[in-house]
């Protein structure tokens, strides 16, 4: 029997980044599409479809992730702490 091949071990061939990394590159990624989201509806409902609208965006967007970022990284523990409170578990 053939062995299965394995997964491609790079990204735009870059190296995968090692697991120890995943606690920090979830946040990242989380932050970038959340506050991406949360930007483009609160500026297009404050300003709505004006010319010029992208730039505007870009600009809220930005200023939201510099704020979003570090924030998640420092809130996540506690929102580990309080989903475990919450949700039954299965143990390890």
């Amino acid at each position: 029997m053939k062995p299965s091949p394995q997964p491609p071990r790079s990204v735009f061939g870059l190296p995968k980044l090692p697991a120890k990394y995943a606690g920090v590159v979830m946040p990242f990624f989380l932050s970038i599409f959340m506050t991406c989201i949360v930007s483009l509806v609160s500026t297009l409902r404050s300003v709505g479809p004006v010319a010029g609208f992208g730039s505007l965006w870009l600009g809220s967007w930005g200023l939201s992730w510099l704020v979003a970022f570090p924030t998640l990284l420092l809130v996540l523990p506690l929102v580990r702490k309080a989903t475990a409170a919450v949700v039954d578990l299965p143990a390890p």
